[in-house]
């Protein structure tokens, strides 16, 4: 099988997709508007257009269509709707298999009946959609209702994200922590506020630390936080990290923490590494975050935006240490069964075949 995949080759989990397909001895074309960063396997063919996002969106279409002719691909898997599936649509070539990311299709139809209009032509256009998530498939019908659906859980490599022991210069402390781009949508100043409210419940009783991994714009505003609070001290910001640091840092916590506020973060990709790291998760009611946890058995769901909720589960969970490692024993295995990379990879190509009729 011939496949051209129209996606952003500096998105880790864009390449992870062509690597994951051309290992299993697909033809895996990927043609971008944005610069590869991250290791791509040799057998993957790149194409780097001319254009460049945004405008490449619209204006690289005949580049793509002469790319196209020299490759004849057998269908075109675009991924975010309101970019690449715009690309695609422009270009025409059918069969095309659209998959969803999350704000293409909760955020960017809202901005104004343009965007709506827009989403819903590139949706229309598909021959069918792909979704990692159930949630995110129902939202993308508000707005289309497509009859061709396909759910493609983006999954985790189990042995890649195993359990590791804590660094010895943690083992007498328990270590709370998320890795997430510092912005808004993800919660993180609420995380703060509940390991306040934690470390004040607790007092002396526990030795507590709040690891924050990741970059992004709101560093500045979460370090003001912390320090108003007065947990800055027991609160470490490890800036970003590459890819294949994350196992490291997910096995140096004792309890994973996603308090999003946003429907639009619609697949919990990170609480499952968390959750095969053998790590208890604690997430909020939004959409992705909460499909991919099972409440009181892989880990614990609270409302959103609401610090008191998460400090009381995470002082339940700090107190008892049986707890933590029976939840943490279940989600790695609510991940083997349910959410390997091999079996992304399976449901991806049997998406495939699918929209090719095999």
């Amino acid at each position: 099988m011939k496949v051209v995949l129209m996606a952003a080759a500096n998105s880790v989990h864009s390449v992870r997709w062509a690597n994951g397909l051309v290992s299993r001895g697909l033809d895996v074309h990927l043609i971008s508007l944005h610069v590869n960063k991250y290791e791509l396997d040799t057998r993957v063919h790149l194409h780097l257009l001319n254009k460049k996002a945004p405008l490449g969106y619209l204006f690289a279409v005949f580049e793509v269509r002469e790319l196209l002719m020299k490759i004849m691909p057998d269908l075109i898997n675009a991924h975010y709707a309101t970019g690449y599936g715009l690309l695609a649509r422009l270009v025409g070539f059918r069969p095309t298999l659209l998959s969803v990311w999350g704000s293409d299709v909760y955020d960017f139809p809202d901005k104004s009946f343009f965007h709506h209009c827009l989403l819903r032509w590139n949706l229309q256009f598909a021959t069918a959609i792909g979704s990692t998530s159930h949630c995110m498939a129902r939202k993308t019908r508000e707005t289309y209702d497509h009859h061709n659906f396909f759910i493609t859980p983006f999954g985790v490599d189990e042995l890649v994200f195993s359990p590791k022991p804590k660094p010895n210069e943690l083992s007498d402390t328990i270590v709370i922590g998320t890795v997430k781009t510092l912005s808004n949508k993800y919660g993180i100043d609420t995380l703060i506020e509940a390991f306040a409210i934690v470390v004040t419940e607790l007092a002396d009783s526990q030795k507590l630390l709040l690891e924050i991994t990741g970059g992004g714009p709101d560093l500045s505003r979460l370090q003001r936080l912390a320090k108003e609070l007065g947990v800055f001290e027991q609160v470490k910001f490890h800036g970003p990290i590459v890819h294949q640091q994350i196992p490291s840092y997910l096995n140096r916590l004792d309890i994973y923490v996603a308090l999003s506020r946003l429907d639009s973060e619609s697949f919990g990709v990170a609480i499952l590494e968390a959750s095969s790291c053998e790590k208890p998760v604690v997430v909020t009611d939004v959409d992705g975050p909460s499909e991919v946890t099972i409440d009181g058995h892989t880990g614990f769901i609270v409302p959103k935006e609401d610090p008191n909720a998460a400090s009381q589960v995470l002082i339940n969970l700090i107190r008892d240490a049986d707890l933590r490692k029976k939840i943490g024993i279940a989600g790695r295995q609510h991940v083997l069964e349910n959410y390997t990379w091999n079996k992304s990879l399976d449901t991806m190509i049997t998406a495939y075949e699918n929209v090719l009729g095999k």
